[in-house]
């Protein structure tokens, strides 16, 4: 049985339009396509990414796949349920987080709403007291447990979002912009845990975020959504091996630096002490490239970087973009 199986679906919202005394006696109306006839698959296990820009369809499909929204058209099946038909059902199977929306209890310690989560799921008592045990050990949550949410730091929180929406041992978690607001540090170690409750426990992962950090190092495949469409969907290594088309090599001379150089028809820009080329490797291939760069001059130090994914998706969202009709 697959996590999510979701065929042909859509959404369209309808607005009323009022423009004078007459719109507003007979208003017109008018349909937002939100979602247009998306079709996904996600296997038991998997971990996802599904992105795209502010307005793309992201949250709304979501919404669909947790019942929280009815899809205009199309099937979608989580966990062999019918989500909006069995959310009740389905409710117990699966666990959600919100970067903005807190489900813990602003004034109580952190075990009481751990506590008050695992009788919601009717987690029997001596299975959610080892269950919140093993939580609180996994996220190291150990150090501020029995401290009121609201003097948690916001990278101790999100950890005890988490770990709140695992107690019921969810088959399948939703995460939408888990590590929003919170420092490198802090990033880090959320995404850890995420990635070793996805790899010991077999938890299917779908999670939304504009940070690129969660997507490569949380996600094994990646889909990307733009204008209600799904116009990607790869493994996270494919995705950049298939759209890398430059890389960046930073150099320090060994002498001065030099102020204008050109290796093989690139040049440089001179950049806090180094020199940056853009190399295109659909037009020189880096193994031509080096050597060449050696001939030219003496080398202290030398970085090859790839392309960002947040570049290779704003290529892609610049690509899948359609034209738009501004007198509509």
């Amino acid at each position: 049985m697959k996590a999510i199986q979701a065929t042909n679906i859509s959404k369209v919202f309808q607005f009323k339009i009022h423009k004078g005394l007459k719109g507003f006696l007979q208003p017109q109306t008018k349909d937002i396509v939100a979602v247009d006839n998306i079709s996904l698959s996600v296997e038991a296990g998997e971990s996802v990414a599904f992105i795209g820009p502010n307005g793309a369809g992201k949250s709304t499909t979501i919404k669909m796949l947790t019942g929280i929204l009815q899809p205009t058209n199309g099937e979608i099946l989580v966990l062999g349920k019918r989500p909006l038909q069995e959310r009740r059902e389905l409710a117990m199977q699966i666990g959600t987080v919100f970067g903005q929306r807190s489900q813990l209890v602003f004034n109580l310690p952190l075990t009481d709403s751990f506590e008050l989560t695992a009788s919601m799921y009717q987690v029997p008592k001596i299975e959610s007291a080892k269950r919140i045990k093993t939580l609180v050990q996994q996220f190291g949550l150990d150090e501020f447990i029995s401290q009121p949410v609201r003097k948690l730091s916001l990278g101790q929180r999100m950890r005890a979002e988490v770990a709140n929406a695992l107690i019921h041992n969810p088959k399948i978690i939703f995460l939408d912009e888990p590590t929003i607001g919170l420092d490198i540090v802090a990033k880090r170690a959320l995404r850890e845990v995420i990635k070793d409750v996805n790899r010991t426990q077999g938890t299917t992962v779908f999670l939304t975020s504009h940070d690129v950090g969660d997507i490569e190092e949380i996600c094994n495949r990646t889909m990307i959504i733009n204008h209600g469409t799904v116009v990607l969907d790869a493994q996270t290594d494919q995705l950049k091996k298939d759209y890398l088309k430059t890389k960046t090599v930073a150099v320090v001379p060994a002498g001065d630096l030099p102020r204008q150089v050109e290796v093989a028809g690139v040049k440089a820009k001179p950049e806090a002490g180094r020199l940056i080329f853009a190399v295109d490797t659909a037009r020189i291939e880096l193994k031509t490239f080096i050597p060449k760069l050696f001939e030219q001059m003496e080398v202290a130090d030398i970085t090859i970087e790839d392309m960002p994914l947040e570049d290779i998706i704003h290529e892609l969202y610049t690509k899948a973009a359609p034209e738009v009709d501004y007198d509509d």
